[in-house]
């Protein structure tokens, strides 16, 4: 691997950490009071599941995005992959703010879908792109999923 490679790669990896961090801003302090006192249904994972889930989901989607970065600018999809991959680490942050920073299931419900549908968008970019970019992205809209079957099931719950 290249200077240049090892580079992206740890900008890659270092971005959606980042972002992940960043929603953790909203999260954490949110965490002890105001999420253990809602209503939620017996699927819930237990709390400490979900660090180590989205580290590596993090992990993955850094890998995922470095190895369509590594294509070139220049290569046929490369510049729209990585622009909706950006928009949708924005939404992913985005989600943190709404459903813990607000205290608003409701508004979090709202925008994962959004969130789901530009990963399915992303996912789909990628593949065009690298195939394994692609299935390093499917452990995340699989863990999207389950996190909007989540939102949905703490807003009936929690009306």
């Amino acid at each position: 691997m290249k200077g240049a490679d090892i580079v992206k790669l740890i900008v890659s990896i270092a971005l959606p950490l980042a972002a992940g961090a960043l929603g953790n801003v909203a999260t954490a302090p949110k965490i002890p009071n105001w999420y253990q006192s809602l209503n939620k249904p017996v699927f819930n994972p237990p709390r400490w599941l979900f660090g180590p889930a989205w580290t590596l989901l993090f992990i993955l989607m850094g890998i995922a995005l470095f190895l369509v970065w590594r294509k070139g600018f220049n290569a046929p999809g490369v510049k729209l992959a990585l622009f909706v991959f950006l928009i949708q680490l924005a939404l992913n942050v985005l989600w943190s703010f709404l459903f813990f920073g607000l205290r608003s299931p409701l508004a979090g419900l709202m925008e994962i879908t959004i969130l789901w549908l530009a990963i399915l968008i992303t996912v789909s970019l990628f593949f065009r792109v690298s195939v394994p970019a692609g299935v390093l992205l499917l452990p995340y809209i699989g863990w999207v999923t389950f996190a909007t079957i989540l939102n949905a099931a703490i807003v009936k719950l929690n009306p």
